[in-house]
């Protein structure tokens, strides 16, 4: 990949350098020390991917993502020293359309688990990049026997998801009388901040789930593994490390197919923002179940990837701007 930094301090911009050396296949083609720099870098030469940092002078990483993705988008990765006092600057970088966040790496001994955090991330998003678009052939949904009645919302997102999130949930009153399970592409080592911050930012309590979960009315699960989130006959959550070859862990696809093949009460799907196309088959597994299918309009997402993908194979029933989707649940279940 041809790789962009933004970063205003020269030991993090060596660190992340040495940590790129690793794989030679990678480029540095730029280094801006200021937002307000990379934008402008942006324009002339658009890198495959930024590694962007978050404190930065004249222009922090969250407004330079923002206008990036809003001119010459590119993939931009979070690099930052300290997420854990930053998180919600991360999420609102990622609700803008960032597609992930890992700790800057740094010099010395203890360089090397952070390197290979950074090119691991790097090179998901290269597969993600790369990913094959050959619909997959998928077996008949049958009916599930479990005596779950009450209706689920299934919700997935990636990248500009958080943002998206935020909006919908508060559009969705404290009293909502359906159970919500959310599938955001966040690392497992974010999950619980992102929890915290939705739940500081909506109506809804949002934790993560757990294994042995039952969505309930009144509350928010979020998945919160690498592992992906399922749904079983019996009508609890659960987490599986399979199928091991999907590149987003957790998958919006594998909680959405789950869904339609074990939940025996009503169910919608809403799929948000985000690159790729994970979510889109699931989605389709949803309709032909006969649920309700959502997907975000072009107009309103951070990143037109999956709703796109979900509209071109048809899988949703409705294609809805953001700010309509959460209105459009509360009056279905007036």
């Amino acid at each position: 990949m041809r790789i962009g930094i933004v970063n205003d301090m020269p030991l993090a911009v060596e660190a992340l350098r040495r940590a790129l050396a690793r794989a030679p296949e990678h480029q540095v083609v730029w280094v801006a020390g200021s937002g307000t720099e990379a934008v402008k870098l942006c324009r002339v030469d658009t890198p495959d991917l930024l590694l962007m940092d978050l404190l930065m002078p004249e222009m922090d990483g969250v407004e330079a993502t923002r206008q990036i993705m809003a001119s010459t988008p590119c993939a931009i990765l979070i690099v930052t020293s300290d997420v854990d006092r930053h998180v919600s600057r991360v999420f609102e970088a990622m609700g803008h359309g960032a597609l992930d966040v890992v700790a800057t790496p740094v010099l010395g001994a203890a360089a090397l688990p952070d390197a290979a955090a950074l090119l691991r991330k790097i090179r998901n998003l290269g597969l993600l990049f790369e990913q094959n678009t050959t619909r997959k052939t998928r077996e008949p949904i049958q009916r599930a026997t479990n005596s779950c009645r009450q209706p689920l919302v299934a919700i997935g997102a990636s990248a500009g998801g958080p943002a998206a999130l935020v909006e919908l949930l508060k559009q969705l009153p404290s009293g909502f009388p359906a159970a919500i399970v959310l599938v955001q592409h966040v690392d497992e080592a974010f999950a619980t901040g992102m929890a915290q911050w939705l739940t500081g930012e909506s109506h809804l309590p949002v934790r993560l789930a757990r294994p042995g979960d039952v969505p309930q009315s009144g509350s928010v699960l979020l998945a919160g593994s690498n592992d992906h989130l399922i749904l079983q006959r019996n009508g609890e959550l659960a987490y599986s490390s399979e199928p091991s070859a999907h590149i987003y862990r957790p998958s919006i696809d594998v909680f959405f197919d789950s869904v339609a093949a074990n939940w025996a009460g009503d169910s919608i799907g809403v799929l948000l923002t985000g690159m790729g196309r994970d979510g889109a088959q699931g989605l389709l597994s949803m309709r032909r179940r006969g649920f309700m299918t959502i997907a975000q309009d072009q107009a309103s997402c951070a990143v037109y990837g999956m709703p796109k993908a979900a509209a071109q194979l048809g899988a949703a029933s409705e294609i809805l701007p953001l700010a309509d989707i959460g209105r459009r649940l509360v009056a279905l279940f007036d």
